[in-house]
């Protein structure tokens, strides 16, 4: 019986803790308002104009603006012009207008204009800019420095691993720097 009540204190104690730790509901903007002030949300957060806390597991909506993070686990969702900004690691799906994420991200981005680093998964919009490594980028245009799976009008990187498909494709490693309809890695 003393294990199961030490067993039982200690999981409240460390239950209480992380309910301390983060907010179930916060709303965020200008000058590092949060409300409640706190750093991390555990649930879900709203920013308007532009918000920024340290992490985010759950959703997080931005509304007219950016919303800052440096880690998010769950879901950036832009409503009216709405955008994200992840600094370190991003882990399931960004969906807004412009989804910026300079860390890893591992899911999906889909919008307008994706600027990322690594992805772990698929890179959805008009444009695609990463300055690492992508798995897939389908989009109007396609700019990264390497990539496995590239499907637009204009895809373009230093080293492919797998395919280009579109209307001009460029691989530095393809079987040519620069062909139409299709390339791949050498």
């Amino acid at each position: 019986m003393k294990k199961i009540l030490t067993a039982v204190a200690i999981t409240t104690a460390l239950s209480s803790s992380f309910a301390i730790a983060a907010t179930p509901v916060m709303f965020s903007s200008l000058n590092d308002f949060n409300a409640p002030d706190n750093t991390q949300v555990a649930g879900v957060r709203l920013s308007a104009l532009h918000g920024k806390v340290d992490s985010v597991k759950g959703v997080d909506f931005s509304i007219i603006g950016l919303s800052e993070t440096n880690t998010t686990t769950g879901v950036n969702f832009g409503l009216f012009l709405g955008a994200s900004k992840v600094n370190q690691e991003m882990t399931g799906a960004s969906l807004g207008l412009l989804n910026w994420n300079e860390g890893l991200t591992t899911g999906v981005n889909l919008g307008a204009v994706n600027l990322t680093k690594d992805v772990k998964g698929a890179n959805v919009s008009f444009v695609n800019y990463s300055e690492g490594n992508t798995m897939v980028d389908v989009g109007a245009v396609n700019l990264s420095s390497e990539s496995t799976v590239q499907v637009g009008v204009f895809n373009k990187t230093t080293k492919i691993e797998g395919v280009q498909i579109g209307l001009i494709n460029c691989a530095d490693n393809g079987f040519l720097p620069c062909f139409p309809i299709i390339n791949f890695g050498m």
